[in-house]
């Protein structure tokens, strides 16, 4: 290990500013310490993997003006800020480890003096002086005067220090005289400390003034640099203030154009007004030319870029309509909310107002300590729905009410419906698909496993419009199938089984089973299947989400496809974290929109005027460049509630869904004991009651399993088998499955998609009308 050398005093502005080497970093049980390289600089300590990492990521920085340094032994030393942040280092030798902590310690009370200096900023530097070239002069000039007092004390100094120097030379030869004659032994053993402590005097006061020359000579062989940074500060904020000018009245120019087009809709079937620059209209060359963009695709058609925009087609928009394709001029207007709402056909807004009020808090998530290693380390490789898990790894809400979280932006799949375009509603569809990943990007719990035959419902009727209905149709493998319906003209069916494996450092998810959404106006049937969802950090450090895979959403009726791309992160990527691009085609494969965005918070889309192939990619590949309209924002994340961090990160809707609820069916996952018991924060009942719970379902599937056997054996096969025996434990001739039929829904192969899944059989609502729930298993 090379050890760490100190800058040259030329290089920084004073010495012990920015110091480098390498030091072994603790980083955790497994890896142990790892070799680092850390950089020292401006009162920050910062640490990367290698030295070519410096330019493009950074692992970690800790100010040093908030820390501790605590030497631990000979080699190790701690750094912390009292929070999150703690590094335990190691050195290579004592000596190594002496450097830096002596440059940490200097570095350390500059950031500290520094801190105090920018509190009181205000009074040597005003902040509302006018920006000018006089006032860049006074700077200056304040700068040299200040270099001219510190040269006069520096003087002074040298001039105390001469007088301490002669003094004490004095003191020194009057010491010694004493020395020399015949004193007690007490006396001239303290007539030599007082000595020795002379001469230590002298030689500190000399390197005081050494240090206060070393300081001035610094100072003034870097004032022209400060300067000159000053200047180009002043420099850089003058041009932003002229750019933000310019961008102020660029913005009231197009919002007049927009009030101007909106009121002259007739002057796109008059292309003299467009000719001679008349007032800028929807659709017009000079209103719409700084508003297109380019995107260039690899042959995945997911990867986008940014190019400039070829403005033809917009001069053709606004002058000659006829000369546009259906392609491009067919359903452009549809885009604008405002045609969208002004639109006859589409279906009135229904004036719905709330019947309750819905809670907007719950219990706050208790600090409980669990050695997780202890209990992971016996799953590794093993499937996880089939471990006994406590629930200090959950959220209290069950996998169905999770499943109902993806009706939290129904919205889009409304405005879907109000669509005649079945492409636009391919995006609308599209961005429904996304949105459903959004309450995950915080939620590290894990829900509770639904019971067999345990149900939920999210009655929105007369809020939203909508109902919704989930119920656990398999224990192994579990699944569970999920019906809505709209008024507004669609719906939601999906079965999702989900299929999970731990990896040691991370936890992947794999959800099986397809979604389908049906609208009644249009009869476009859409289907796509779910991504990978992986938990990172399992072991050691924060949890984190990760949504990463692709998804092909298809109307089977025209043929329309919609291809997302979910962009696993990396640390070496320089794309947009939890990135999502799409791109939706017809049946001939022909593009006509693309999707971008990011599956925790926005997604926008743009209409593709023309496509052309483009240069080779760096596989080899083909790039395809297409020709678009101005991205327009098509969904956006809501804000998370106030607290949200002490309430398991959930979202409004997820706040309300474990609310107690009257009339609802007795196998409703409001009514399982230990979910309740969990979200009121008693988690040791919580966990005895789980235990209760899953022992029953066992014995309950255990006696179905013999039901199942006896009534599939021959009389003298049932009497050989042992009463106690279960399906598992006779021949493989005689096991059968599990023998359970769902309450409310049944199995049935669609010949639209066709997929065989659970469909809604009807009768769950009309119960609930009337109040009978003598049908339901008695479960919990």
């Amino acid at each position: 290990m090379s050890e760490p050398k100190p800058p040259a005093p030329t290089s920084t502005p004073t010495p012990g500013d920015t110091y480098k080497g390498w030091l072994f970093k603790w980083t955790n049980y497994i890896k142990g310490y790892q070799r680092r390289w850390f950089v020292l600089s401006n009162g920050l300590l910062s640490y990367y993997r290698t030295q070519a990492e410096m330019g493009h990521t950074c692992r970690g920085t800790i100010n040093l003006a908030t820390a501790n340094i605590a030497v631990e032994d000979s080699c190790n030393f701690v750094i912390s800020n009292g929070g999150a942040q703690t590094y335990h280092l190691k050195a290579s030798s004592e000596v190594e480890r002496q450097r830096w902590i002596t440059a940490l310690e200097l570095a350390k009370a500059k950031a500290v003096h520094m801190q105090a200096e920018s509190d009181d900023s205000s009074d040597d530097f005003p902040t509302a002086a006018p920006v000018s070239a006089q006032g860049g002069s006074s700077c200056i000039s304040e700068v040299q005067s200040t270099l001219r007092t510190l040269s006069s004390k520096v003087e002074d100094l040298i001039t105390c220090n001469d007088l301490i120097v002669k003094h004490g030379s004095a003191l020194q030869r009057s010491l010694s005289e004493l020395e020399g004659l015949r004193v007690g032994g007490d006396t001239g053993e303290k007539i030599r400390q007082v000595t020795e402590r002379a001469t230590l005097f002298r030689i500190t006061s000399n390197a005081m003034i050494n240090a206060c020359r070393d300081f001035l000579s610094m100072a003034q062989s870097h004032s022209k640099r400060w300067q000159k940074a000053l200047q180009m500060e002043r420099d850089q904020k003058i041009r932003l203030e002229e750019t933000l000018e310019q961008l102020a009245k660029q913005h009231n120019h197009l919002e007049r154009a927009f009030r101007g087009a909106t009121v002259l809709p007739r002057s796109f079937s008059n292309p003299t007004l467009a000719d001679k620059g008349g007032a800028l209209v929807k659709g017009d060359a000079s209103d719409e030319d700084d508003d297109n963009e380019f995107f260039d695709a690899m042959e995945d058609p997911a990867e986008f870029i940014t190019v400039p925009a070829d403005p033809k087609f917009h001069r053709r928009s606004g002058s000659n309509v006829s000369g546009i394709s259906t392609e491009t001029g067919t359903d452009d207007q549809s885009f604008d909310d405002l045609s969208l709402a002004s639109n006859t056909e589409s279906p009135q807004p229904l004036e719905l107002e709330p019947v309750r009020q819905r809670r907007t808090v719950i219990p706050d998530k208790p600090n409980y300590y669990l050695n997780l290693w202890s209990i992971m380390k016996n799953c590794i490789g093993k499937e996880l729905s089939k471990i006994p898990m406590p629930v200090n790894f959950n959220e209290p809400l069950s996998m169905l009410q999770r499943l109902s979280e993806d009706l939290e932006y129904y919205e889009l799949l409304d405005k879907a419906a109000k669509c005649h375009s079945s492409l636009e509603q391919m995006c609308y569809v599209a961005a429904f698909t996304v949105s459903s990943y959004s309450t995950t990007v915080h939620r590290t719990g894990k829900p509770f496993n639904p019971l067999l035959g345990e149900t939920f419902e999210l009655d929105r009727l007369k809020e939203s419009g909508f109902r919704s209905l989930c119920e656990q149709v398999s224990h192994h493998p579990p699944a569970a199938a999920h019906h809505a319906f709209s008024e507004k003209g669609w719906t939601l069916r999906q079965e999702i089984t989900l299929a999970s494996k731990f990896r040691g450092k991370y936890l992947s998810i794999m959800p099986l089973g397809s979604i389908q959404c049906l609208f009644d106006k249009s009869n476009n049937h859409y289907s796509w299947k779910k991504v990978t969802t992986t938990v990172h950090n399992i072991i050691v450090g924060k949890l984190w989400i990760d949504q990463s895979g692709e998804i092909d959403v298809v109307n089977h009726k025209t043929g329309d496809r919609c291809h997302l791309k979910f962009t696993p992160y990396s640390y070496f990527s320089r794309d947009v974290p939890r990135k999502v691009t799409g791109v939706v085609t017809d049946k001939d494969g022909k593009a006509h929109y693309v999707l971008s965005g990011t599956w925790d918070e926005r997604m926008e889309f743009s209409r593709i005027m023309q496509s052309s192939k483009g240069e080779n990619g760096s596989e080899g590949r083909q790039r395809t460049v297409y020709q678009t309209l101005k991205a327009k924002e098509i969904w956006k994340k809501n804000p998370l509630p106030e607290a949200a961090e002490n309430m398991y990160y959930f979202s409004s809707l997820a706040l309300t869904l474990n609310e107690p609820e009257e009339g609802v069916a007795l196998t409703d996952s409001r009514w399982r004991p230990d979910q309740r018991l969990m979200e009121e924060g008693r988690w040791e009942e919580a966990n005895a009651e789980k235990q209760r719970l899953e022992e029953k379902q066992r014995s309950v599937r255990r006696e179905r399993e013999r039901e199942a056997v006896k009534a599939s054996s021959t009389p003298e096969e049932a009497d050989a088998q042992e009463p106690g025996a279960t399906a598992s434990e006779v021949s493989d001739e005689n096991a059968h499955p599990d023998s359970y039929q769902a309450l409310w829904f049944e199995k049935i192969h669609d010949s639209v998609s066709g997929e065989t899944l659970h469909v809604y059989k009807g009768g769950y609502w009309e119960a609930k009308d009337q109040g009978s729930w003598e049908m339901c298993p008695d479960i919990f």
